[in-house]
């Protein structure tokens, strides 16, 4: 087995254990032994992997992203994790994105002020700067799933 399939078998197990046997055999619909055999090592199992949906089931219960932080490690990408659930569906929808998207641009601007005032952004302006752009770009991701959703 390669390399990368024992990485991903690895993250798999992980996930498997962080939601529970019993409760990833409900999310997925599959069997235990099924479910062993997405992460077992035997060469019998080597190329069978869990199937998207399961992992996205399991990643929804589960208190970390296991398998996507593994696949975007691979690839060079890293993540950032918010507790917050993205993807979940938020009232309010564009107009409300547009609203907390000028908020927020209204706490970076008044932060990045207060940062620049003596002509040093010391580590810790750096930090509250890069929270705020951070919550920017969650309003963005959030504006974009509701414009994809009003686009069906």
């Amino acid at each position: 087995m390669s390399s990368v399939g024992r990485y991903l078998k690895k993250h798999t197990e992980a996930l498997v254990k962080d939601v529970g046997i019993e409760p990833a055999c409900e999310l997925t619909g599959k069997s235990k032994a099924t479910l062993g055999r997405y992460y077992s090592d035997y060469p019998e199992h080597a190329d069978r992997f869990m199937p998207i949906d399961a992992v996205a089931a399991l990643e929804e219960a589960s208190s970390y992203p296991h398998v996507t932080a593994a696949l975007a490690e691979l690839k060079g990408i890293s993540l950032s994790f918010d507790e917050r659930r993205r993807n979940s569906k938020s009232e309010g929808g564009v107009n409300s994105d547009v609203i907390a998207l000028s908020q927020r641009f209204g706490m970076l601007m008044a932060e990045y002020h207060q940062s620049i005032e003596d002509g040093i952004i010391t580590a810790n302006e750096a930090k509250r700067l890069l929270k705020e752009t951070l919550a920017i770009q969650q309003v963005l991701i959030d504006m974009k799933l509701h414009l994809e959703d009003e686009q069906t």
